[in-house]
């Protein structure tokens, strides 16, 4: 490991003499870090997480995976099925909660019809789970409302990949490439508290000589690592991304024999960007025309480059047209061509990637195919073994679907799993209303979460290290997480949870609650579409620490760079789309005056619901907080640590002041993981990109009150 990398990372330190080591990974972010799994031999048998080198951190470890395994024997881990009576929920055995279950979804169906019933998944769950999921929905309640939490997460880069190269893989090139770049660029990450051992590979760029520029409206941990930092108004990457394209066409300095012989439509990209000039782009988005021109220059200058987005730049009501264009950028320039080169995104949730190929987006069938594309109807019901006319059409998307829950015409039961949108919706106190209007809401998790307290139901599951299943990480690397331990004697699997339900719905087909089954069905179902594991086995897995798909058959190593000669596209050509910088759907104004963007922190993920409730992360980073300017706190008179109030036209978060130069005066930041009334989410905008249905998390106008006035 690389020593600069370890001295951020941590090394493990030398514990007591470990058991039998399960090889694994961990349970957290899309980087799926390699770990070892080992029993306390000399003192507790508690397990322990040991360092593994494997090919995507090469032993580090970030904090929240050293404590992975602390939410194992956690206080808090819901170990029976609890069902609600008299208003409160209560302790059951599984065949009254299943039953009551069963029965809630036969009465809502028989009042209202099949979709009355939803499904609601998560980017964590293993792509065994998520394939079992969509199955369940589609044939054993015969509903088409089914999403999940990752359309928080990756859609608009998904929707902007499919449409430029007809395919969406977060990298579609390894790890290991962005050590060999001279230059990247990245927009909207922070990866060094979201994904720290990440970091390694930024580190190896740098030492060969390499360049970093991030854009971000703070000057994250990643912003100080970097060459250069760009400070861009919140919601105004999509200009900036046309001015440094202008610079570079006005420079001569885009690959014009690349652009004729890989790509269609740069005609009108050429058009649209002529009036992207410095100082336009300098008043749109606040970055000084000396910053774009340097950049221009230094990717002009570059031999390889890597143009990366994140969550910062795609999560807003434009996120689509934004990662187009940095994908047009990449295009001019010629770079998805080789080793070192070309445009990637940074997948946010663990399984984030594999979760929206296998069945439990709105619009998709296993493989990523179109559940409207009759050949990929016809494929999957020969799977399933159901008539094609059974299989419903596409149905919500997320916030669409969460926000029609209890409604006139929308569901009015809710199965959940692996999700918790009462934090981690937009706007929600609206969703919390909307589950809690619901005739049943079923939850299954490993802990009472926010949402599960409001459920009907709730199952306890498996963790992580009690089960056996893949997950496909950032890089498009199907990985296995193998079991380690045996789960609390009345915890049960999802698949176990779902094949039950199945057999009790009378559903048709095989449910298998093993595993390795249900990935051998996977695969044959995913066979021939985009996303194909079908020449994918644990086995291969494992002697391969992991394996790229597309993997059409058995021999095939896999496909660790998708672009090396042609596109995914009918023609094997990329599509440029020219696309127009438009302002954020709720700009700042005279009673809302103050930006608002949201994120996360190093010691804490996604809504909290696990590492909240791990001792040594809580204690690290206990509670939300309001990152403001000086200049913001003095106009204000707002001191350190006090207790301020962030109000949007949806409602009001609180949070502690943190004063810092490294956000924009124009600005505030609150991070997303708390509850109650440190939730940034209940202010944000549930206002949603055209294309993605990406709600514009990132930014919406607010204005900040003393808690005392």
């Amino acid at each position: 490991m690389h020593a600069t990398a370890a001295a951020q990372l941590g090394e493990a330190s030398n514990g007591p003499t470990m058991g039998a080591v399960v090889q694994t990974h961990c349970p957290y972010c899309a980087l799926q870090c390699g770990m070892g799994l080992g029993t306390d031999q000399e003192g507790t048998g508690a397990l322990r997480v040991l360092a593994r080198d494997f090919p995507t951190n090469n032993g580090g470890l970030c904090q929240k995976g050293w404590t992975a395994a602390e939410l194992l024997t956690s206080p808090q881990r819901l170990t029976t099925p609890l069902v609600r009576h008299a208003g409160r929920l209560q302790a059951a055995s599984w065949d009254h909660a299943l039953d009551t279950v069963v029965a809630g979804i036969k009465a809502v169906q028989t009042s209202h019809g099949a979709a009355a019933v939803a499904v609601f998944g998560g980017g964590g769950l293993t792509n065994e789970k998520c394939y079992a999921l969509g199955k369940f929905a589609r044939v054993a309640l015969k509903t088409p409302y089914i999403d999940y939490n990752g359309r928080f997460c990756m859609s608009s880069a998904a929707a902007a990949a499919n449409r430029s190269f007809g395919i969406d893989r977060g990298l579609p090139f390894p790890l290991s490439d962005l050590a060999e770049a001279d230059v990247i660029l990245m927009l909207g990450s922070n990866a060094a508290e979201t994904m720290p051992p990440f970091m390694q590979w930024l580190t190896r760029q740098r030492d060969n000589g390499g360049r970093l520029i991030v854009v971000d409206p703070r000057r994250t941990p990643t912003a100080r690592a970097s060459s250069l930092h760009l400070a861009v108004t919140p919601g105004t990457d999509l200009a900036l991304v046309n001015g440094l394209l202008h610079i570079l066409i006005m420079a001569g300095a885009i690959d014009e024999s690349y652009i004729a012989s890989r790509t269609v439509g740069f005609a009108e990209v050429r058009r649209v960007v002529a009036s992207y000039h410095p100082e336009r782009v300098e008043r749109i988005t606040g970055v000084p025309a000396a910053q774009l021109r340097a950049v221009a220059g230094m990717l002009a200058e570059a031999e390889r480059a890597i143009l990366l987005t994140a969550r910062g730049a795609e999560q807003h009501s434009k996120g689509v047209d934004t990662v187009s264009a940095l994908i047009n950028l990449a295009l001019a320039l010629g770079l998805p061509d080789g080793p070192g080169s070309g445009y990637g995104c940074l997948t946010g949730q663990g399984n984030g990637q594999g979760g929206r190929e296998h069945g439990q987006k709105a619009d998709q069938l296993p493989g990523y195919r179109s559940i409207t594309d009759p050949a990929a109807r016809e494929h999957i019901a020969s799977i399933w073994g159901i008539p094609v006319d059974d299989l419903p059409g596409p149905g919500r998307s997320a916030f669409e679907l969460l926000d029609s829950l209890g409604t006139e015409s929308g569901p009015r039961a809710l199965l959940l799993a692996g999700s918790n949108p009462v934090v981690s919706a937009p706007d929600s106190t609206r969703i919390t209303a909307r589950l809690q209007a619901l005739d049943l809401l079923v939850v299954s998790d490993v802990v009472l979460s926010e949402t599960a307290a409001l459920a009907d139901v709730v199952l306890p599951v498996t963790q992580w290290a009690e089960e056996t299943g893949t997950m496909t990480n950032l890089e498009g690397r199907v990985l296995l997480r193998n079991k380690a331990i045996d789960p609390p004697a009345e915890v049960r699997s999802d698949l176990q949870v779902i094949s039950e339900l199945a057999r009790r719905l009378e559903a048709p087909g095989s449910w298998s609650a093993d595993p390795a089954t249900v990935f051998d069905e996977l695969a044959r179902a995913s066979a021939g579409g985009i996303s194909d594991y079908a020449g994918i086995s644990y086995s291969k897995i494992t002697a391969q620490d992991g394996v790229f798909w597309p993997c059409p058959d058995a021999e095939h190593p896999g496909t660790a760079r998708l672009f090396a000669e042609r596109f995914h596209t009918a023609d094997g050509m990329a599509r440029f789309f020219a696309v127009e910088h438009r302002a954020v759907a709720e700009d700042i104004d005279e009673e809302y005056p103050i930006y608002l963007t949201t994120g996360r922190v190093l010691q804490q993920y996604q809504s909290g619901a696990q590492t909240r409730r791990i001792a040594a992360l809580a204690q690290a980073q206990p509670e939300s907080f309001v990152e403001l300017h000086p200049d913001l706190a003095e106009r204000l008179d707002v001191s350190e640590g006090e207790l301020i109030m962030v109000r949007s036209r949806r409602g009001v978060a609180q949070g502690l002041a943190r004063i810092t130069d490294s956000i924009r005066p124009d600005t505030v930041f609150m991070p997303f993981h708390f509850a109650d009334a440190g939730a940034a989410n209940r202010v944000t905008n549930p206002a949603l990109d055209p294309i993605s249905k990406m709600p514009e998390f990132k930014v919406c106008a607010v204005v900040l009150e003393k808690a005392d006035a």
